[in-house]
């Protein structure tokens, strides 16, 4: 596996730290998928995991979505992959998905949480609540990395266990 990602840096403000770890984890995401057929992609885990590399894209794409769009700046956008009738609509569907569109979707999605995300202080309150609880952008940036962290776990087996590729 290629290595292009940024590292993370070492110094800085707070906010530079978050965002260079979070956009850390997303190349991280795109290069665990590097250089996959469709089929590889939509490839599952083991059973009963419905879980693939195209479906954590899909969910990703979704979380962006979900926190920059609908709870941090109330956009009246309705949930991806029709989340809002089945919840693992995003993992489930990808046997008919599309690669291409799918990852235009996600990239999307970051782009425009980063515009969200850009004007807005660290301690900047959410309009939407989340359980009954306000929540900051700051909480809102470190769940972004606890998310893609975990599910670059996934990735990473189910790379392993595509083609043999590892790596960080």
């Amino acid at each position: 596996m290629t290595d292009d990602r940024t590292p993370p840096v070492f110094t800085g403000d707070e906010r530079e730290i978050l965002y260079s770890w979070l956009d850390w984890h997303r190349e991280t995401l795109a290069a665990k998928c590097a250089g996959l057929s469709e089929e590889q992609l939509r490839e599952r885990s083991v059973p009963p995991s419905n879980m693939s590399l195209l479906g954590l894209v899909r969910h990703l794409a979704h979380v962006e979505r979900a926190w920059f769009r609908r709870m941090i700046d109330d956009e009246d956008v309705p949930l991806l992959y029709g989340k809002e009738q089945r919840p693992d609509a995003d993992f489930e569907d990808v046997d008919q998905a599309s690669a291409e569109e799918t990852f235009a979707t996600w990239r999307t999605e970051i782009e425009l949480a980063r515009k969200v995300s850009a004007g807005l202080s660290l301690d900047a309150v959410a309009k939407r609540q989340r359980a009954g609880n306000d929540v900051s952008h700051r909480r809102i940036l470190v769940h972004l990395i606890q998310e893609y962290a975990r599910h670059n776990g996934h990735a990473d087996l189910l790379r392993e266990r595509i083609d043999g590729v590892t790596g960080e």
